[in-house]
């Protein structure tokens, strides 16, 4: 039954893909639902400046690459590509809008109320929107992240640009300085180095892609800069200065060294995101935030205050859209009496560049700390779609547990690695060993055929190696 002593059974802060999944689930649970969002739509960063964006940037660009740096030539295909940036934007716009309006739809079949303005709690079960004050049984906060600043760096969205600004230039620069080495920053680098710019990425660690599998960060290092991108590793900025049209950024070795200046006409700051916890007034509800600027919960999403949960970006983990939907999921069931969980140890990472990059579960180095291993490594240059279709980049990696043989890690390097590494996921989540996965028949030929003869060489009897 409904407590008619609140406003609303559930009020969710922030509409991204935590929060919008969270409310919908809620609703469908027969909750009175509400969510606060501040946006003039919905989806969070996620659709409208994240994820769905960039991918149609890179998508689009693809296209473009692979008709100017002679791929298509090579299948026969003889084509001069003319870039229409205008179009390639507006592809981009229309992807936003038509799935930010399907989320609005889906509040209106759900019965979800959105509520229109920024929140910030007055106690512990009442929350200031704007002009009106709305009271809720559970709370849920979902306000996502937001790109971390460098310190000292001013983004000013023209010369020096975030991830937002980064989807939104109105001309390929000359030479893109990319700061950070991460996804964020590799996926946009990769888009404009494929319309034509010079990319430098600089990176303050002694290996790109912080997180990932060792192998998978060289061998990505490597076949990035055969595209064409160059990396300054082990390296810091100290400075970004504008003048004009031009900027100019000031490194030095991480360790301490001779400062060099790089001159830019576009500088993209790409080094994370922090969560979005100022302006919720969390004190006044009884939180309080750890070190890292994240709210605690438990393995249900409950924060130390009976009624408030929190999932997503402002909660520790990876910050990543499909984490904090199946969190949402989770904690709109748990809200509802049902018990949601979500196997935070099986959570698959997905780099959307090309070829796309993917892993699941621990990598070689996490899981040789825990104990002795198995690993089994295999070729995409001996796929044999990978082959036919002029793509032998990359590998697959299986780590699995020496004595048990269950599979602790899969890591890959594929065109199609982002879609492969759900097999690798659900078999995780099984409890599958090496075996299970090397003796479960693969459709032939596929690029998944990769991850069958990784697991057989974990087994020491791959085929086509």
């Amino acid at each position: 039954m409904a407590d008619q002593t609140y406003d609303y059974d559930v009020l969710i802060i922030g509409s991204g893909p935590g929060g919008y999944v969270a409310a919908i689930r809620a609703a469908q649970l027969g909750l009175r639902t509400a969510c606060v969002e501040s946006r003039e739509t919905l989806g969070g960063t996620c659709l409208n400046v994240g994820c769905i964006p960039s991918k149609a940037m890179l998508h689009a660009s693809e296209y473009f690459d692979a008709a100017a740096n002679g791929t298509m030539a090579k299948m026969g295909i003889k084509v001069t590509p003319e870039l229409d940036l205008p179009a390639m934007h507006a592809q981009r716009i229309d992807a936003v809008t038509q799935l930010t309006g399907g989320i609005a739809f889906l509040f209106k079949k759900n019965k979800v109320t959105w509520l229109k303005g920024r929140g910030a709690f007055v106690d512990a079960h009442t929350v200031q929107v704007g002009e009106q004050t709305v009271t809720a049984k559970d709370i849920v906060i979902a306000t996502g992240s937001s790109v971390t600043p460098l310190p000292g760096v001013t983004v000013d969205q023209k010369v020096v640009v975030d991830s937002t600004g980064a989807l939104e230039l109105a001309k390929v620069p000359e030479h893109l300085v990319v700061i950070g080495g991460g996804v964020i920053g590799l996926e946009l680098g990769s888009v404009w180095r494929r319309l034509g710019a010079k990319v430098t990425c600089i990176e303050y660690l002694d290996q790109i892609l912080p997180g990932f599998d060792g192998d998978i960060r060289k061998e990505a290092n490597k076949i990035f800069r055969k595209q064409g991108i160059e990396f300054k590793l082990s390296t810091k900025v100290t400075g970004v200065s504008v003048s004009g049209d031009t900027a100019s950024i000031t490194v030095e070795p991480a360790a301490g060294g001779a400062a060099e200046t790089i001159t830019a006409d576009c500088v993209l700051v790409a080094i994370g995101r922090r969560p979005n916890t100022d302006g919720l007034a969390l004190d006044k509800a009884g939180l309080a935030t750890n070190a890292r600027g994240q709210i605690n919960t438990d393995h249900r999403f409950q924060t130390s205050v009976p009624g408030i949960w929190a999932i997503g970006d402002v909660i520790p983990g990876p910050m990543l859209a499909h984490k904090a939907e199946d969190e949402g999921i989770a904690v709109a069931e748990n809200i509802g009496g049902l018990t949601g969980i979500v196997n935070h140890d099986v959570i698959p990472s997905v780099v959307y560049t090309w070829p796309e990059i993917a892993g699941v579960g621990l990598t070689e180095e996490a899981a040789k700390a825990k104990g002795e291993i198995k690993v089994g490594k295999f070729p995409m240059a001996g796929n044999s779609r990978a082959k036919t279709n002029h793509e032998p980049d990359g590998f697959v990696k299986i780590i699995a547990d020496a004595k048990s043989d269950r599979v602790l890690g899969v890591w890959a390097i594929a065109v199609p690695a982002g879609t492969m590494i759900a097999e690798a996921a659900l078999g995780m989540e099984m409890g599958a060993t090496s075996e299970d996965i090397a003796y479960t028949c693969h459709a032939h030929p596929t690029h998944s055929e990769a991850i069958k003869e990784a697991a057989m060489a974990v087994r020491g009897k791959a085929i086509h190696v």
